[in-house]
């Protein structure tokens, strides 16, 4: 059992026993800018360069207990029924009639962020990324295996109920976005309307219907030894789905319309989840039908691409990623173009490089965008250590032009990415709820910034909560865990809980990180 971290007593006054399990961490690390990234095709030179980078203040205990809470976030955002043995005790029941004005049971899941919807999209693609972690990492993972793999089952129940209670249907949402954000509600009172969405052969979605069968399948190679029958369903379900996005094509937002966008609109289309999904499917099947799909369908769905950017809406840059491994172990020949453009991806993140075209703030952070940025961070590097993985149980490089680059320096590149996550900044701050002694306290949730039920036991109505939202006082709930958008271009933070565009918490933000802080738990 980890001991508990040093808050402050006014953030911590509603924190249980049990939800006290924010760690005993290390002081706040001293800043350190990372010497350039050298390149070379001399092994030793590299080999030199990474063991004076992994000389941190960050142990492998430090990079568990992270891990440990990471897992623990996802308990904060559940919907449905809550078991007995939940650790974000501050939550109660909710969402317990999801569905049912439709006939279908809906309830269970997870809200994807700070508000209370379910939204189908992001909600697969963390589950996708949460089983990808296991698969790649779950070796490391020692006792929070069991808790890893609860997260994945709390989202993948869910979605077998959507993708199974209809024939030719998938439910894709809960509750409206619009009327959800009109209000600041803890997820146990919420009046606004729970309205379902699905996507059908006349209404299609093949964007959120291909995610969905690649988080099942996923899923079922995480609980193949575990739970043979289960996984055997996850992937009935998945090769269902996946037929159903295939035969049926289209975006979901153009089905949708104002109940997706512009929350989570598909703007890359639906072609690239549906080769994601036919990977997956193929990893987890061995059928060779969705080899033979890959094969024919590969140039018209990306393939030929080069992407910088992997989020809930764009998926080249990871399905290029998880096919290479086809042509790394095997030497495919049919996929070595998913090596080349992986090397492309790779290449671009890494300074000095001659394809570089990434960009980091002067403290070293991966920057992508002004809201959210975290999620690129946690999602890119993520890749950067699974392609690492791949190239070194081969031997192999990734080639930038006239240079390499071994996977010793992926793990140096991603693991600057996971200690300035941790606090080792310019701000000296970390960015995970919970993770050393200064972190995020007005954090933009409504569920965590809301008095919970059990110390304001009394409704709390749409329009009364926005007082909490404006709020100067820390939020009363400690969502533990929980990585927030994060700093802007400059390393700069404001810890305004109105700042959505920086405090504001995801599920896919946290789903890659469990699986680069699992490797990082293992390193001595």
């Amino acid at each position: 059992m980890s001991k508990f971290c040093a808050v402050d007593p006014v953030t911590s006054m509603n924190l249980s026993l049990n939800d006290q399990r924010t760690l005993k961490l290390p002081a706040t690390p001293v800043y350190k800018m990372a010497a350039p990234l050298q390149y070379s095709s001399d092994p030793q030179a590299l080999e030199s360069y990474t063991l004076h980078y992994f000389s941190t203040a960050f142990t492998s205990q430090d990079y568990a207990d992270a891990l440990e809470i990471s897992i623990l976030f996802f308990e904060g955002q559940r919907s449905g029924k809550l078991p007995l043995n939940q650790r974000q005790t501050w939550r109660g029941d909710s969402g317990l009639s999801d569905g049912s004005a439709y006939h279908v049971n809906l309830v269970g899941g997870y809200y994807d962020a700070g508000d209370n919807v379910k939204f189908g999209l992001p909600m697969a693609f963390t589950t996708t990324l949460l089983a990808w972690s296991v698969i790649e990492f779950g070796s490391s993972m020692q006792n929070q295996i069991t808790n890893a793999e609860a997260a994945i089952r709390w989202s993948t129940d869910y979605l077998l109920k959507a993708a199974t209670a209809t024939p030719d249907t998938l439910y894709v949402q809960v509750g409206d976005p619009n009327m959800d954000h009109r209000c600041w509600e803890r997820p146990e009172d919420m009046d606004t309307p729970r309205n379902v969405y699905k996507v059908t052969a006349q209404n299609p979605g093949s964007d959120v219907a291909a995610e969905t069968a690649a988080a099942l399948a996923a899923a079922s190679i995480v609980f193949k030894e575990s739970d043979p029958s289960y996984s055997t369903e996850l992937l009935h379900a998945a090769t269902k789905v996946f037929d159903f996005a295939d035969r049926h094509r289209g975006s979901y937002s153009d089905s949708l319309s104002s109940a997706v966008c512009p929350f989570y609109c598909s703007y890359s289309g639906y072609q690239d989840e549906l080769l994601w999904g036919a990977s997956w499917l193929h990893k987890a099947s061995l059928n060779g039908t969705y080899l033979a799909y890959i094969q024919s369908n590969g140039h018209t769905m990306g393939s030929d691409d080069d992407d910088y950017s992997f989020s809930w809406d764009d998926k080249r840059p990871g399905t290029k990623i998880l096919l290479s491994k086809e042509f790394l172990d095997k030497t495919t020949e049919e996929f070595q173009i998913y090596k080349s453009h992986s090397d492309n991806y790779i290449c671009s993140l890494m300074p000095g490089s001659s394809s570089f075209q990434a960009q980091y703030t002067p403290g070293g952070l991966f920057y992508k965008a002004t809201e959210s940025n975290l999620q690129y961070v946690t999602s890119t590097t993520f890749l950067l250590l699974t392609y690492a993985k791949y190239l070194g149980s081969n031997g192999g490089v990734a080639k930038c032009g006239g240079s390499t680059v071994t996977a010793e320096s992926l793990i140096a590149q991603a693991k600057k990415q996971v200690d300035y996550i941790l606090g080792d900044n310019p701000a000296k701050m970390s960015y995970m709820v919970g993770f050393g002694n200064k972190y995020p306290q007005h954090v933009h949730h409504r569920g965590s910034s809301v008095p919970s039920i059990h110390a304001h036991p009394n409704r709390i109505s749409c329009n009364d909560g926005f007082q909490y939202l404006y709020s100067s006082s820390p939020n009363p709930n400690v969502l533990v865990g929980a990585i927030v958008g994060g700093p802007d271009n400059r390393d700069h933070f404001a810890d305004d809980r109105n700042n959505y565009q920086q405090s504001e918490p995801a599920t896919y933000i946290n789903a890659p990180f469990v699986g680069a802080l699992a490797f990082f738990s293992a390193k001595n």
